[in-house]
């Protein structure tokens, strides 16, 4: 199973091409009255292409041998968006696939960084199967959206960097298909207590660990484009069944008064993704300890700022 270690390779090689996202520590009392300890908000949603994809596509085209046909990738978006940014940034032709439920922000973004963009399917699954068959054809090199080591271990980076910038007990982190959590716990999770969030529609790591394996998992709700893998990765399962202390879920209600905080009181744009793990501690899904110090990332920002206002 991986480790730090080979999650600090990855920042390495990593480090020139992707930015140091900034923290910001909200006081006592300020996202509930009853929270009394600081919480430490990391803004990962200004990494490049506007999510901590950016980290594990810039790994997965540097520590591969990417053949003429350039790359492929299946994703809700913000995979996808980092796929087509770090392969323009190295010189690679890439084709994304989407699903249909893709937002309108998303897909534009895709084509500002001058991919080929396929929006195929109702679901993310279908989407990746058509990827799949399209990488046979060409010869292009796929880049999982999360079910590959190289992939999560590039992503894990943000929480070395995180634990660099702030100090804190627990680490909240939004879970799709656990790359990132995946990453994250491999990274810090032998000293920092990692507890996995997400929506009531998009219970896939929660399902996965009520039955001790991956199961399928209906998707639906605010989150579904971007934390909609119907199926937990399963080397990304392997860590998070050692090194995840707890899960939790919250309701499409509380992810978007999480957005809505996030814009109101910092005036940061936040994707329903990226406000998921705030809304756990405003929610009072995640009920932390006396003195605990929590931190959580705010993940990804490619959404159509109107909805957040």
């Amino acid at each position: 199973m991986i480790g730090r270690k080979d999650v600090e390779a990855a920042w390495s090689l990593i480090r020139s091409h992707v930015r140091r996202t900034p923290t910001l520590e909200l006081p006592p009392g300020f996202v509930r009255p009853t929270l009394r300890q600081p919480v430490a908000l990391k803004l990962e949603s200004l990494q490049v292409s506007g999510s901590f994809k950016g980290r594990g596509a810039f790994h997965k085209l540097l520590a591969s041998k990417v053949p003429p046909a350039g790359i492929i990738a299946a994703s809700g978006g913000n995979h996808g968006a980092a796929a087509a940014y770090a392969a323009r940034a190295l010189g690679h032709k890439a084709e994304i696939f989407v699903p249909t439920i893709a937002s309108p922000t998303k897909v534009a973004r895709l084509e500002s960084y001058h991919a080929i963009v396929h929006q195929v399917g109702a679901v993310y699954a279908e989407a990746r199967a058509a990827s799949e068959k399209r990488a046979v054809e060409t010869g292009a090199l796929t880049v999982p959206a999360y079910e590959d080591e190289v992939v999560f271990v590039g992503a894990g980076s943000v929480a070395l960097e995180f634990a660099e910038q702030a100090q804190f007990d627990t680490l909240l982190v939004a879970v799709g298909g656990g790359g990132l959590i995946a990453g994250c716990a491999a990274a810090i999770g032998e000293g920092v207590r990692i507890v996995a969030v997400e929506t009531e529609g998009t219970p896939t790591l929660h399902e996965a660990l009520r039955a001790g394996r991956p199961v399928d998992v209906k998707i639906s709700g605010i989150a579904a484009d971007a934390l909609g893998a119907s199926r937990i990765g399963v080397p990304n399962f392997e860590v998070a069944q050692k090194l995840v202390a707890e899960s939790v879920l919250v309701t499409d209600d509380a992810v978007r008064r999480a957005q809505r905080f996030l814009w109101e009181e910092l005036r940061v744009v936040a994707e329903p993704a990226g406000a998921t793990g705030l809304a756990a501690l405003m929610s009072g899904a995640y009920r932390r300890a006396a003195g605990e110090r929590i931190a959580t990332l705010v993940c990804g920002a490619n959404t159509d700022p109107g909805s957040v206002a």
